[in-house]
Protein backbone atom coordinates (compact mmCIF):
# COMPACT_ATOMS: atom_id res chain seq x y z
CA UNK A 1 0.00 0.00 0.00
CA UNK A 2 2.76 2.49 0.90
CA UNK A 3 4.29 1.79 -2.89
CA UNK A 4 0.68 2.44 -4.19
CA UNK A 5 0.44 6.05 -2.26
CA UNK A 6 4.55 6.79 -3.24
CA UNK A 7 3.47 6.02 -6.79
CA UNK A 8 0.43 8.43 -6.52
CA UNK A 9 2.33 10.98 -4.95
CA UNK A 10 5.08 10.96 -7.86
CA UNK A 11 2.13 10.73 -10.36
CA UNK A 12 0.38 13.65 -9.05
CA UNK A 13 3.71 16.14 -8.59
CA UNK A 14 3.96 15.08 -12.50
CA UNK A 15 0.82 16.44 -13.88
CA UNK A 16 1.22 19.23 -11.31
CA UNK A 17 4.50 20.54 -13.14
CA UNK A 18 2.96 19.81 -16.54
CA UNK A 19 0.01 21.61 -15.70
CA UNK A 20 2.27 24.59 -14.55
CA UNK A 21 4.42 24.44 -17.69
CA UNK A 22 4.30 27.77 -19.92
CA UNK A 23 3.81 27.55 -23.34
CA UNK A 24 5.95 31.19 -24.51
CA UNK A 25 5.18 30.18 -28.28
CA UNK A 26 2.56 32.34 -29.21
CA UNK A 27 3.96 35.51 -27.10
CA UNK A 28 5.21 38.30 -28.82
CA UNK A 29 7.37 41.63 -27.42
CA UNK A 30 5.84 45.24 -29.62
CA UNK A 31 4.32 46.90 -31.77
CA UNK A 32 5.84 49.45 -28.91
CA UNK A 33 8.72 48.10 -26.66
CA UNK A 34 10.58 45.50 -28.37
CA UNK A 35 12.44 43.04 -26.34
CA UNK A 36 10.52 42.79 -23.38
CA UNK A 37 6.46 42.53 -22.37
CA UNK A 38 5.39 39.85 -24.35
CA UNK A 39 1.88 39.24 -25.15
CA UNK A 40 -0.40 37.19 -26.98
CA UNK A 41 -2.69 37.39 -29.67
CA UNK A 42 -6.49 36.16 -28.23
CA UNK A 43 -9.32 35.97 -30.87
CA UNK A 44 -12.61 36.57 -30.26
CA UNK A 45 -12.21 39.20 -27.51
CA UNK A 46 -14.06 42.58 -27.83
CA UNK A 47 -12.51 45.39 -29.82
CA UNK A 48 -11.65 48.90 -28.36
CA UNK A 49 -13.28 51.57 -30.02
CA UNK A 50 -10.86 54.39 -31.58
CA UNK A 51 -11.14 56.70 -28.92
CA UNK A 52 -10.29 54.17 -25.72
CA UNK A 53 -8.12 55.59 -23.18
CA UNK A 54 -7.04 53.57 -20.10
CA UNK A 55 -5.24 55.03 -17.13
CA UNK A 56 -3.62 52.17 -14.82
CA UNK A 57 -1.36 51.90 -12.19
CA UNK A 58 0.83 48.78 -10.88
CA UNK A 59 2.10 48.79 -7.92
CA UNK A 60 5.44 47.23 -7.37
CA UNK A 61 7.21 45.77 -4.40
CA UNK A 62 8.64 42.68 -5.59
CA UNK A 63 12.82 42.84 -6.57
CA UNK A 64 13.96 41.71 -9.12
CA UNK A 65 16.09 38.57 -9.17
CA UNK A 66 19.87 39.49 -9.60
CA UNK A 67 21.04 40.71 -12.95
CA UNK A 68 16.76 40.02 -14.43
CA UNK A 69 14.53 42.70 -15.47
CA UNK A 70 11.61 43.30 -12.86
CA UNK A 71 8.56 41.56 -13.80
CA UNK A 72 6.20 44.39 -12.48
CA UNK A 73 7.98 46.51 -14.46
CA UNK A 74 7.41 44.45 -17.42
CA UNK A 75 3.76 43.67 -16.85
CA UNK A 76 3.27 47.59 -17.27
CA UNK A 77 5.35 47.15 -20.56
CA UNK A 78 3.03 44.05 -21.50
CA UNK A 79 -0.42 46.27 -20.76
CA UNK A 80 1.05 48.87 -23.55
CA UNK A 81 2.31 46.57 -25.90
CA UNK A 82 -0.76 44.24 -25.87
CA UNK A 83 -3.41 47.24 -25.98
CA UNK A 84 -1.44 49.25 -28.89
CA UNK A 85 -1.36 45.52 -31.04
CA UNK A 86 -5.36 45.38 -30.34
CA UNK A 87 -6.08 49.41 -31.48
CA UNK A 88 -5.75 50.97 -28.59
CA UNK A 89 -3.49 54.43 -29.43
CA UNK A 90 -0.39 54.83 -27.72
CA UNK A 91 -1.00 58.31 -26.77
CA UNK A 92 -4.09 56.83 -25.31
CA UNK A 93 -2.52 54.60 -22.78
CA UNK A 94 -1.33 56.42 -19.26
CA UNK A 95 1.12 54.34 -17.44
CA UNK A 96 2.47 54.96 -13.80
CA UNK A 97 4.19 52.27 -11.92
CA UNK A 98 4.14 53.03 -8.18
CA UNK A 99 7.51 51.47 -6.29
CA UNK A 100 7.96 50.57 -3.07
CA UNK A 101 10.08 48.16 -0.40
CA UNK A 102 12.97 46.37 -1.65
CA UNK A 103 11.39 47.02 -5.81
CA UNK A 104 13.14 50.20 -5.07
CA UNK A 105 16.57 49.21 -5.98
CA UNK A 106 15.52 48.48 -9.36
CA UNK A 107 15.33 52.07 -10.35
CA UNK A 108 18.92 52.71 -9.38
CA UNK A 109 20.86 54.52 -11.56
CA UNK A 110 24.60 53.11 -12.64
CA UNK A 111 25.90 55.75 -9.56
CA UNK A 112 23.36 54.87 -7.45
CA UNK A 113 24.39 50.63 -8.00
CA UNK A 114 27.80 51.90 -7.35
CA UNK A 115 26.58 53.45 -4.17
CA UNK A 116 24.95 50.76 -3.09
CA UNK A 117 27.45 47.77 -4.13
CA UNK A 118 25.48 45.77 -5.98
CA UNK A 119 26.77 42.94 -7.44
CA UNK A 120 25.76 42.39 -10.68
CA UNK A 121 24.06 44.85 -12.98
CA UNK A 122 20.86 46.54 -13.05
CA UNK A 123 18.81 44.58 -14.99
CA UNK A 124 15.91 46.44 -15.18
CA UNK A 125 17.88 49.70 -16.10
CA UNK A 126 17.42 49.51 -19.88
CA UNK A 127 14.01 48.66 -19.70
CA UNK A 128 13.11 51.49 -17.37
CA UNK A 129 14.76 53.78 -19.84
CA UNK A 130 12.91 52.92 -22.49
CA UNK A 131 9.26 53.48 -20.65
CA UNK A 132 10.13 56.59 -19.29
CA UNK A 133 10.73 57.48 -23.18
CA UNK A 134 7.61 56.74 -24.03
CA UNK A 135 5.94 58.29 -20.80
CA UNK A 136 5.71 55.78 -18.81
CA UNK A 137 5.61 57.49 -15.25
CA UNK A 138 7.98 55.38 -12.07
CA UNK A 139 7.01 56.67 -8.76
CA UNK A 140 9.19 55.98 -5.51
CA UNK A 141 7.56 55.76 -2.32
CA UNK A 142 9.77 58.61 -0.06
CA UNK A 143 9.24 55.98 2.67
CA UNK A 144 10.59 53.00 1.03
CA UNK A 145 13.96 54.82 -0.51
CA UNK A 146 14.57 56.33 2.68
CA UNK A 147 14.42 53.05 4.43
CA UNK A 148 16.49 51.54 1.31
CA UNK A 149 18.90 53.94 2.15
CA UNK A 150 17.99 55.59 -1.64
CA UNK A 151 18.40 59.49 -2.08
CA UNK A 152 16.55 61.26 -5.20
CA UNK A 153 19.67 61.37 -7.19
CA UNK A 154 20.45 58.07 -7.14
CA UNK A 155 17.59 57.43 -9.08
CA UNK A 156 17.10 56.85 -13.30
CA UNK A 157 16.83 60.36 -14.63
CA UNK A 158 13.01 60.49 -14.65
CA UNK A 159 12.26 58.56 -12.13
CA UNK A 160 9.69 60.94 -9.78
CA UNK A 161 9.08 60.23 -5.55
CA UNK A 162 6.59 61.38 -3.94
CA UNK A 163 5.54 61.25 -0.36
CA UNK A 164 4.65 57.65 -0.09
CA UNK A 165 3.48 55.26 -2.25
CA UNK A 166 -0.21 55.23 -1.16
CA UNK A 167 0.24 58.96 -1.59
CA UNK A 168 1.43 58.41 -5.19
CA UNK A 169 -2.31 55.33 -5.64
CA UNK A 170 -4.18 58.26 -3.83
CA UNK A 171 -3.05 60.96 -6.47
CA UNK A 172 -3.38 58.89 -9.26
CA UNK A 173 -6.90 57.65 -8.23
CA UNK A 174 -7.96 61.28 -8.48
CA UNK A 175 -6.69 61.65 -12.00
CA UNK A 176 -8.95 58.37 -13.19
CA UNK A 177 -6.37 55.38 -12.39
CA UNK A 178 -7.34 52.53 -11.70
CA UNK A 179 -5.09 50.12 -9.83
CA UNK A 180 -3.54 46.55 -11.64
CA UNK A 181 -5.20 44.04 -8.90
CA UNK A 182 -2.53 41.81 -9.12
Amino acid sequence: MTLRIALMSVAAALLASAATAQDMSAFETGPVFEGFGPHAAITGVETFAPDTELSHSFDVADPAKDGARNRGFESAARFINMHVANGVAEENIHTAVVVHGKAVLDLLSAKGWEAHERESENGSAAMVRAMLDHGVRFIVCGQSATAQGVSADQLIEGVEIDLSAMTAHAKLQQRGYTVNPF
